[in-house]
């Protein structure tokens, strides 16, 4: 993608698994294609696959590499709605079971807190997703704190999770977000229940998604990639005809081709409404 208008530079339609080889060709083409735009290459961002660290070495040795924050900040999340989970169930084995029928008039106290905790439980369920929600409004804040009254563990957790979106805030330098990271570690550690989830996101993977904060161009993320391939798999789930490779490559080419016709189109639209306006206000 082309990151100063977010167009498509280059595909690969591949009918199997991607190879350090298949990696080492497209992006010679890629390279051929950007020295004949007379572009330079500041920054590559990619995901946390194994495929290219070697061959970015080789192509572009001084060029700076980022992964890219969005995989991070999923597998991370998935890690936090996991222990959330782990969490519910562990406080529905706690609660005791009830006899079937009305309670009798002496077990009407245990029956109304029973349902408070299968309640509590529902509620944490239907709720969730506030745990790892970047921002929160103040109601949202406030009915997260009554959730987790009484449950320092859970507040552990969102306290983790705006840990992590702290790290990948732009107003602080690289240096300062691993300080942060360190501190982060520590807190997840004395919370062994994601601490093991969290293994997978030990060093050098965070701090390699942090590589441009200090750079006011380069983005954290490759959102413009990932939003075209979660449009691409969507069609594959409902249309039948794009999951061949054919079809693939024939629908990344008309969008390439609608991208490179956008700035004229959006031109000509122009001029159509602004001689619409004028021939309305009567002025030549």
């Amino acid at each position: 993608m082309d990151n100063r208008r977010y167009n498509r530079l280059a595909f690969v339609v591949l009918d199997h698994d991607p190879t350090h080889e298949d990696i080492r060709a497209f992006l010679k083409e890629l390279r051929g294609q950007r020295k004949g735009r007379g572009a330079v290459v500041r920054g590559i961002t990619t995901d946390g696959s194994t495929l290219y660290p070697s061959v970015l070495k080789e192509l572009w040795p001084d060029v700076r590499h980022q992964l890219c924050a969005f995989p991070v900040l999923k597998e991370i999340t998935e890690a936090i709605l996991h222990a959330l989970a782990k969490f519910r169930k562990e406080m529905t084995a706690k609660i005791p079971p009830q006899p079937r029928g009305r309670p009798r008039h002496g077990q009407r106290g245990r029956a109304r807190r029973i349902a408070r905790q299968k309640r509590r439980v529902v509620d944490l369920f239907e709720h969730r997703h506030r745990f790892v929600r970047h921002h929160l409004s103040v109601t949202q804040k406030n009915l997260l704190h009554q959730l987790t009254r009484g449950l320092p563990s859970l507040r552990t957790l969102r306290a983790i999770m705006e840990g992590v979106y702290r790290l990948f805030d732009r107003r602080c330098k690289t240096e300062t977000a691993l300080k942060k990271l360190e501190r982060l570690r520590c807190q997840v550690r004395r919370f062994k229940k994601l601490g093991k989830s969290l293994n997978k996101r030990k060093s050098p993977t965070l701090e390699k998604a942090l590589v441009f904060l200090d750079d006011r161009l380069l983005e954290a993320t490759s959102n413009a990639v990932e939003r075209s391939n979660r449009r691409f798999r969507k069609a594959q789930k409902s249309i039948y005809s794009v999951r061949t490779k054919e079809h693939l490559e024939e629908r990344l080419a008309l969008d390439m081709y609608r991208e490179h016709r956008a700035a004229g189109r959006r031109q000509t639209m122009k001029g159509l409404h602004d001689a619409r306006s004028r021939a309305k206000s009567g002025h030549p």
